[in-house]
């Protein structure tokens, strides 16, 4: 019998890539497109991260306000499959207007299509696995131990890719990070989102149209309403008076200030985000139990609320609260450059950019009930830089997703899943570049030239020539 805690010998790959979230599984896309062979690790049995396990929805954004698309290569690939098998409508008006765009996505769908863009490209995936450990030797990753149903492997590889969200590798590995906002280290609230049924999508439409002012738009009511008309899905964010009368006679105690929904790709089922879990650590096992604990109450306040309450919601049904609460933000790797909200701002002409975003910067209060939004100019195209995706050491590192290197205010912007799936094709991109180099060039010292030239020829944007 096979001693569980000295890991057997598994198998040696070009690319090993750790977590099979948005970013992760387009990383693996790439890393195998490009002909590495490439191993995608998750902990859950699917892929899809924050929008499967988390159950977030839809996806924004992959234009800025503008209305300009800043999201394309693999991510767009993505969305084009999904509308091919009526999974989605594809991008749609935000009508809430925060965004120009939001795209709904079936779920079940998404998971497949990620798993068959990884395994049509040759990558292998192995689920139910957790990171146990990251050996290290002489400035390099040699190896990771994994923990699955055969116990412990230890797996090597070429080039490592953290697809984490939590930067799991950085505190395996000690290289330094931090967490949250710089005062206090406090991070984003985390958010069990909930999944809501035979909604009357139509008498939700004619309660905003005769009361637009229990309704928060971005952009003002009559817009709002000119584009909730334009939409084949709804997305509104308010019931403003009824939720506060509810707050004041103790029906709900959710420290939020509005309720927040989005009808998904199938019309009548809707993606309810507005729990929310503050003081608790994403990286603390007993925090995260705790906020599992505490999202589905709420959740289940919500509903009732929502049930009892809201226009449209009358006859709806409770289908399910996410597998998992989603996680904003956790942990920071200190890398090669640390993004600064202030660049994104100014559209840093970063020399070496690797995906382009358009989203604002987007923080729900870690102690409060508001949201602070910063809405950039309304064609923004900022870019985030390879260097925010490597450390000095290991030199075989790559990182993708919200854990690159960014303060609290920047990850705010570019946490979504369509930039964050940009950055994953950038970084998976880059893993197998290195890993298949002749000279053994390592990772942080790989040609950007190279790198960028690949990029494009797979269709993604870098801010060069405009977006459609």
């Amino acid at each position: 019998m096979t001693d569980s805690l000295h890991p057997e010998k598994g198998n040696d790959w070009d690319v090993i890539v750790m977590g099979g979230g948005p970013s992760g599984s387009l990383a693996a896309v790439a890393s195998a497109a490009c002909g590495a062979r490439t191993l995608l690790v998750e902990k859950s049995p699917f892929l899809g991260g924050s929008l499967t396990a988390m159950g977030v929805g839809p996806m924004m954004s992959f234009h800025n306000k503008a209305g300009r698309q800043l999201v394309l290569g693999y991510p767009q690939q993505l969305i084009n499959r999904l509308v091919a098998l009526d999974a989605s409508p594809g991008h749609i008006p935000d009508s809430v207007t925060y965004c120009s765009t939001v795209t709904p996505f079936d779920s079940e769908s998404l998971k497949q299509e990620l798993e068959n863009m990884v395994l049509e490209n040759g990558g292998t995936i192995l689920f139910h696995t957790h990171l146990a450990a990251v050996e290290c030797e002489g400035g390099r990753i040699r190896s990771v131990v994994i923990c699955h149903k055969a116990g412990l492997t230890r797996e090597t590889a070429k080039v490592f890719v953290d697809a984490t969200g939590d930067a799991d590798f950085a505190a395996r590995a000690g290289i330094p990070f931090h967490k949250g906002r710089t005062s206090d280290s406090a991070t984003q609230p985390m958010t069990m989102n909930l999944k809501v049924g035979n909604v009357d999508s139509a008498k939700i439409r004619a309660f905003a149209e005769s009361y637009p002012e229990e309704f928060g738009f971005t952009d003002g009511p009559v817009k709002g309403i000119e584009r909730l008309r334009a939409s084949s899905r709804v997305s509104l964010g308010g019931f403003l008076s009824l939720w506060r009368a509810a707050k004041e006679c103790g029906e709900v105690d959710v420290p939020r200030s509005d309720v927040l929904f989005f009808e998904t790709a199938t019309p009548g089922v809707f993606i309810v985000n507005t729990s929310r879990i503050q003081g608790l650590d994403a990286t603390n096992p007993y925090d995260l139990s705790r906020a599992e604990t505490e999202g589905r109450r709420q959740c289940r306040q919500i509903f009732n609320f929502l049930k009892k309450n809201c226009p449209g919601f009358e006859n709806s049904i409770c289908i399910s609260t996410g597998p998992q609460i989603g996680i904003r933000e956790s942990r920071h790797v200190r890398g090669l450059h640390t993004l600064t909200a202030e660049e994104l701002a100014r559209e840093e002409p970063f020399p070496d950019a690797i995906a382009v975003g358009g989203y604002p910067i987007d923080i729900h209060s870690p102690t409060g009930e508001t949201t602070e939004s910063i809405h950039l100019r309304d064609d923004i195209a900022y870019k985030i830089p390879l260097r925010s995706l490597l450390v000095d050491s290991p030199e075989n590192l790559v990182f993708v997703g919200r854990g690159i290197s960014a303060t609290h205010e920047a990850a705010a912007a570019f946490r979504v899943t369509p930039i964050a799936m940009a950055i994953g094709q950038a970084g998976g991109t880059l893993a197998a570049l290195s890993a298949l180099d002749p000279a053994g060039c390592p990772a942080n010292a790989f040609p950007y030239a190279k790198l960028r030239e690949q990029l494009i020829a797979d269709g993604a944007f870098l801010g060069e020539t405009p977006g459609r």
